[in-house]
């Protein structure tokens, strides 16, 4: 395809020209060396699933499996069942268990790094919620990961956010589920840039007084603290709690804005990623890390800057919808065959947004078969009224 007519949101028509070939990278199963890296990974709804959107999520599981193994074939570990993963927007508890199950059994099959996320979102309906019930919910799905064989990421909870009266109850609960946890887990922060049901999170909305929260539950549990995932969006903070963590205690960037100078670091130290960007850059991240693994610094900037501008325009607000942008692309890519979303979320980003990021991403080599890419772009914006 020569051109193709993009949207800008203004209400004109601009035209593009795809990239002509795409760029190769190969995938390469070697770990990568000088950080710990996470592509927090989507789920592949089934398009032909008769569901509504508050119905229980159908996940077409042969796609969504064969995603993982395409990260996992660049070297990269599988971050399972988190927000990009839809939960809490469209992917309930009962299928999240049941992705974890299949995950962990496809990653024991194939070598693949795995780290899956237990949370409390089982506790729904009118029926407040007690402290005790967090920690039961917790309890269930922490056991639920740890017979999986992955490794726990114990993720940010809306029940306890709802039900907690200060930092104590917060340090009760944590603390309760690390001293039974069987091996180090990775705590996620979770901005409510992501989820507003998070605001105020470790007992303040005083972003200090949560971090020093935070940091005393790590210190009186270091032994079963492997790390942290921050997603604050914010690189002064997470920089200035990085240099704050016990020795051996990773942090993890999740910020989506800021990652390719928080995963370089600085002469005091660096972060490692847990990043939902890294499901669609997923083999670009990986050749960059492989890149930084060399000691050759420049090199990795030089390949991961340049994404920045997809991520932040996928991230932007309200950024809980970023999950769209990467469903998208994964289509747009090939690795599924339909743009069709868990509860609906397909329609959670407009035409203009979704055509932007189909230029940037094509810009950046993203897409193993640009004219595929292309053609499926232009099918979209055919059905929205736009001719060839």
């Amino acid at each position: 395809m020569s051109v193709i007519r993009l949207p800008d949101g203004e209400g004109r028509l601009t035209e593009y020209r795809p990239r002509a070939e795409p760029v190769p990278l190969a995938p390469g199963r070697a770990p990568l060396a000088s950080r710990v890296v996470f592509s927090a990974a989507h789920v592949v709804a089934d398009p032909f699933a008769d569901v509504a959107p508050d119905d229980p999520a159908a996940v077409d599981w042969d796609a969504t499996l064969a995603f993982r193994r395409h990260l996992w074939a660049h070297g990269l570990g599988v971050a399972e069942a988190m927000d990009t993963a839809q939960r809490g927007m469209g992917l309930d508890w009962a299928r999240a268990a049941e992705l974890i199950r299949r995950s962990g059994a496809e990653a024991r099959a194939t070598g693949g790094r795995i780290a899956s996320g237990a949370g409390t979102d089982q506790l729904t309906g009118p029926g407040a919620a007690t402290l005790a019930d967090v920690r039961a919910a917790y309890e269930e799905q922490l056991a639920v990961v740890e017979e999986s064989g992955a490794q726990v990421i114990l993720m940010a909870s809306r029940a306890l956010a709802a039900v907690a009266k200060g930092p104590e109850d917060y340090a009760e609960v944590y603390g309760h589920l690390l001293r039974q946890s069987a091996e180090p887990v990775i705590l996620h922060w979770l901005g409510p840039m992501f989820d507003p049901a998070l605001e105020g999170y470790w007992g303040s909305g005083d972003l200090d007084a949560a971090t020093g929260t935070f940091l005393d539950i790590i210190a009186a549990h270091p032994d079963k603290v492997d790390g942290v995932k921050v997603s604050l969006l914010d690189a002064g903070r997470e920089v200035a709690l990085r240099r704050r963590l016990p020795g051996g205690v990773r942090c993890y960037t999740g910020d989506d804005f800021h990652y390719p100078e928080l995963i370089e670091g600085d002469e005091r130290g660096f972060s490692h990623a847990l990043l939902g960007i890294f499901d669609p850059l997923g083999p670009l991240a990986a050749r960059a890390v492989r890149t930084l693994d060399t000691g050759d610094a420049a090199g990795f900037r030089a390949l991961l800057d340049p994404t920045v501008a997809l991520s932040r325009h996928l991230f932007r607000a309200p950024t809980r919808f970023y999950k769209t942008g990467v469903v998208f692309l994964a289509w747009l890519a090939g690795h599924q065959d339909h743009f069709t979303m868990v509860g609906g979320l397909q329609s959670a980003r407009s035409l203009p947004h979704l055509a932007t990021a189909y230029r940037l991403a094509d810009e950046l080599g993203l897409f193993p078969d640009p004219e595929r890419a292309a053609d499926r772009m232009a099918r979209l914006l055919a059905v929205q009224g736009v001719d060839r």
